[in-house]
Order: C-alpha cells, then sequence, then structure tokens
C-alpha cells in the first residue's frame, strides 16, 4: 500500500495480496481522501476475497448497438433496418461513452428531432429500439447498470382512424386494376382482400402455401414469423395455382398505388401499405365476424391490436344506441313530448 504525491493529486495505490495479486490505483486531489478509499477499499476486501471494483466502462453506445446486433439484434425480422437506425442515433449523439448515455441525453436528442419535423411515432419507436438495446444486454449479463431509458416515456399520440375502402370504393379499385399493364397486381390485390394478408405476404406467396382441396392459404414468412392458414374459395385457389406454375409473382406495389391513384380513392399518409389488410378487417366485423376468428386471420400476437376494429361490429353499434341513459326515456316516449 501507498499514498504518493503525482502531477494532480494524491495516488493511492493497493495490492490485494502481495506483489503479483490484484492492483488498484486512483488519484485524489487530496490526501486524506486517498487514505479514505484505501481503508474503504481493505475492510470490502477483508470482508470478501474476491471483491474486484467495477472495472471503468470505456465501451461507447455504438459498442454497446453491435454487441446486441450480434448477440440478438440478428435474429429479427427487421435486423439490418433497425442496426441502421440504431447507428444513425447514435451518431446523432455523438456516440457518447455509454455509461455517460442518460435520459437527459435522450431527450434533448428527441426534442431536435421533433423541432426537425420528425414524427412522434418514428421517434417511439427509436425509444423502443434503444431501450430494448439495454433490456436485452442486461439480461444476458453485458450490462449492468440500470436502463438509462427506463424513464423516459413514449410520446402520447392519438391513434388514427383506421381507412377501409367501401364495397363502391373496392368496384372502383378493381375496375383501375384490371386497366394495369402489371398482369399480377389484380390477383395479389384479391388475395389480400380475401384474405386479410399484407402486401408482402400475399406478393409472396409460393405454390407450396397452397392447398387446392380444401381451398386453403398458408403464410409462412410473417412478421410475427408465426405461420398462419386461411380459407379461400375455389376459384382463387385454382387461379392462384395457375399463376404460380410460372413463377413467383412480379413487385407490384406501384402498380397498386397507381390503380388507387387512377380510381381517385385518396388515402391518409402511411395508410396506403394495409388499406387492403384494413378493408378485410372493417368488411369483416360489420358483416357479424367474430373478433376473435378475427385475431387468428391477421396474425395479431394480441387481442387489443384486432380490437381496433370491434366498434365497427353491428352488435356494438346497436347496443350504443339500445343502452345509452336516455333509451329509456326514448322508448318511453318522453323524448319530443315537450309542448304537445
Amino acid at each position: 500500500m501507498a499514498i504518493k504525491k503525482v502531477p494532480g493529486g494524491w495516488q493511492a495505490d493497493l495490492r490485494t495480496a502481495g506483489r503479483h495479486s490484484k492492483r488498484y490505483r486512483k488519484t485524489f486531489q487530496r490526501k486524506v481522501d486517498a487514505e479514505r478509499w484505501i481503508n474503504s477499499l481493505k475492510a470490502k476486501i477483508v470482508a470478501d476475497p474476491d471483491f474486484l471494483l467495477p472495472v471503468k466502462e470505456t465501451r461507447r453506445l455504438s459498442d454497446l448497438v453491435k454487441l446486441w446486433f450480434d448477440l440478438h439484434g440478428v435474429n429479427l425480422k427487421s435486423a439490418a433496418d433497425t442496426y441502421r437506425r440504431l447507428i444513425a442515433l447514435c451518431e446523432a449523439v455523438d456516440d457518447p461513452v455509454a455509461s455517460r448515455f442518460n435520459a437527459q441525453v435522450f431527450a434533448a436528442y428527441r426534442a431536435s428531432r421533433l423541432d426537425a419535423g420528425i414524427s412522434a411515432s418514428t421517434l417511439n419507436r427509436e425509444r423502443s429500439y434503444l431501450a430494448g438495446v439495454f433490456g436485452e444486454l442486461k439480461r444476458l449479463g453485458h450490462w449492468t447498470a440500470d436502463n438509462p431509458l427506463s424513464r423516459v416515456r413514449p410520446i402520447r399520440i392519438s391513434q388514427p382512424e383506421l381507412s377501409f375502402l367501401t364495397s363502391e370504393q373496392i368496384e372502383r379499385l378493381f375496375v383501375a386494376l384490371s386497366e394495369s399493364r402489371n398482369s399480377d397486381v389484380k390477383l395479389v390485390a384479391t388475395l389480400a382482400l380475401s384474405t386479410g394478408a399484407r402486401w408482402s405476404e400475399a406478393l409472396n406467396l409460393r405454390p407450396s402455401n397452397i392447398r387446392a382441396t380444401p381451398g386453403l392459404v398458408t403464410f409462412t414468412d410473417t412478421k410475427s414469423r408465426k405461420n398462419r392458414s386461411v380459407p379461400i374459395d375455389d376459384s382463387l385457389s385454382s387461379q392462384l395455382v395457375e399463376r404460380l406454375k410460372q413463377g413467383p409473382f412480379s413487385p407490384c406495389y406501384g402498380a397498386l398505388r397507381m390503380a388507387l391513384r387512377r380510381s381517385g380513392i385518396e388515402l391518409p399518409d402511411g395508410q396506403m401499405a394495409h388499406v387492403l389488410r384494413h378493408t378485410f378487417a372493417s368488411h369483416f366485423i360489420m358483416q357479424g365476424g367474430d373478433i376473435l376468428t378475427l385475431q387468428r386471420i391477421l396474425g395479431h400476437h394480441s387481442i387489443t391490436v384486432t380490437m381496433r376494429y370491434a366498434h365497427l361490429a353491428p352488435e356494438y353499434l346497436e347496443q350504443a344506441k339500445k343502452f345509452n341513459p336516455l333509451s329509456a326515456w326514448t322508448l318511453g316516449g318522453h323524448l319530443g313530448s315537450e309542448g304537445q
């Protein structure tokens, strides 16, 4: 054990058990602080011979993101895109030493992004991604401190009304699809509207995913990575089998976008990609379909997501009329009787 004067203060130097044992050194402004540190450290070593001081964190935020990606993120459905977004976030906050990254740093970053016009939903996803990095590394034993984003709440945003096509709009769309130069877009749209499939799921259908008897399609490359099967009518099944004998569908999302434009259908920003899926779900519920069945068809992990369509159910609407607090007055003829 030794305490010596060095440039900048007093250096405390302690070995745990002899010349070749673990060595601890730390510099203090005052000699008395160095003495206190050595005495405290010696007491901890006596109480626990295996005691080790925490190693100073030198990894930067991007190092943790890379470690998370190698150990966990690489297995995610959108691995490359998520990693790209996280690295961009690291660069935007000047890639600090990970131990110095905290809620205040992220809050300042988020505020600047909001000022730049970035949507709240995008920033909520970034927060979720980065919080997941720290959480997963902590579970794996590669991060021992608290999750710096655990106290950062997501921005509250109003849930937008999900747009769906009316029967008249569907008819107009199919007229436009029939005029498309892309020979696949109408069949892919028909499959999506018949099953509630995401556009990518319908586009990536393969012959092995179709059972002719009974008519059934199985979607395998799904967002949840769980296979799901949906019945289809015989006519659609035959069309799919014949078309897919020639090979996979050609890319046709752009053709769908052009058909929507030609048909004069206007949709809120960001809803075109799933409008056919929302249309299936909305019409399913409006025609009396069961919400739990819809959950299985759409492949939602949580019923909470499927409940977005519950307000369209006929019985839901009828109950609002039947059980509101004025319904008894209405049925009893009390309303509208004044002045008679």
